[in-house]
């Protein structure tokens, strides 16, 4: 596939400690193996200290800087202060394939659901399949969680049919 300026996003959505992390770091070279270009939006309700007080970046914003860019010879990041919504953090990806999304269980976006034995199933319309470790009664696919060949497949193949 060839990067798009919209590219398709799934999320990988579950309740706190199920494995979306995990199982994103499992995906990412699966799928870069099936051709996909892939980036990855990681939701946090936690505070994030980017760079420590008294640095420049910090002096920046503190002296009121909405957006800092701070580059360096092996990559950027670009610290923006407040929330944006997902649509708006997608635009400023970019161009790839397929963007993968941890967190925003509320966003009206197609999901797989990690779900683990001990946790209960997200109430959500959106979610396309689950990934496992237990075998829940369900209707949609349903893979093992620890099978990140066969997940990566799927989505592969959810890219290619647009979802």
């Amino acid at each position: 596939m060839t990067a798009t300026h919209t590219p398709l996003v799934l999320g990988i959505a579950g309740w706190s400690g199920s494995g979306k992390t995990t199982l994103i770091e499992k995906l990412l070279p699966e799928l870069v193996q099936l051709g996909l270009s892939v980036s990855v939006i990681k939701h946090t309700h936690h505070h994030v200290q980017f760079e420590p007080e008294g640095k420049d970046t910090t002096r920046f914003r503190t002296a009121g800087a909405g957006e800092v860019l701070l580059a360096t010879p092996h990559g950027f990041a670009l610290i923006h202060e407040g929330a944006l919504p997902l649509h708006e953090m997608l635009a400023r990806l970019a161009p790839v394939d397929l963007v993968l999304v941890e967190g925003f269980k509320a966003a009206a976006i197609p999901k797989i659901e990690v779900r683990r034995a001990d946790y209960p199933a997200l109430d959500d319309q959106h979610i396309i399949a689950i990934a496992s470790d237990c075998s829940p009664e369900s209707t949609l696919p349903l893979f093992d969680l620890n099978q990140a060949a066969e997940i990566a497949a799927f989505i592969a193949a959810s890219c290619h049919a647009g979802f």
